[in-house]
């Protein structure tokens, strides 16, 4: 530790004043704000990485991140913020989070982690910004979505088919089986009639 002091002239009189007793330099880190920002937007997802400069790595495997971003337009009062799970410089943000067409501004800054005991800091200052837009889901031309509506059409409609095709052979089937019983009464009609007649010319 170190004891920092400060020496000049008090109200008139040469003094020392005594800043810090005790002073740690490993408990009061401020770095650098990342740089190089830079970001990546699809139809899925948005990746956005940057780099830190002038860091140790024995802290640099151990800073956490906070993310801010918003809409282009408007302030960043009213930006979302995201804490960094991991060390690792970048991030990912669904395109669900994202509006098709708007486009975002975001920026970075770093800190020793805080479940860290030997090293504290605070916030950096915000990095400088990048900007991205989501790009658009490709639409589905219409003749695929004719093919994808007959495609599933071609189930139920077939099936359909098969339906009537087996009803229609058992109704079939069925009116030769009743057909011998539905023609021997006209038969029995037209044998009766010929023997009136026969008897007729006998007479």
């Amino acid at each position: 530790g170190y004891r920092v002091s400060l020496q000049g002239n008090f109200f008139g009189h040469n003094d020392t004043y005594m800043a810090f007793p005790e002073y740690n330099p490993r408990k009061h880190i401020k770095l650098d704000p990342p740089m190089n920002i830079q970001s990546n937007a699809t139809a899925s997802k948005c990746q956005i990485w940057w780099s830190v400069w002038n860091v140790p790595w024995y802290l640099a495997e151990i800073l956490q991140y906070e993310l801010q971003y918003k809409e282009y337009s408007m302030s960043w009062e009213v930006a979302l913020n995201k804490t960094l799970p991991s060390s690792l410089p970048q991030v990912e943000i669904e395109a669900t989070e994202l509006h098709s067409g708007t486009a975002y501004t975001a920026r970075v800054r770093c800190k020793v982690s805080e479940t860290e005991i030997s090293y504290h800091s605070q916030w950096s200052e915000w990095s400088q910004t990048t900007v991205f837009q989501r790009a658009d889901v490709p639409k589905v031309s219409e003749n695929i979505l004719n093919t994808k509506t007959m495609q599933y059409l071609f189930i139920p409609l077939s099936f359909g088919t098969l339906l009537y095709l087996f009803w229609s052979c058992k109704l079939s089937s069925r009116r030769q089986e009743a057909s011998p019983a539905l023609i021997f009464p006209h038969q029995l009609h037209s044998f009766s009639h010929s023997i009136v007649c026969t008897m007729g010319i006998l007479r």
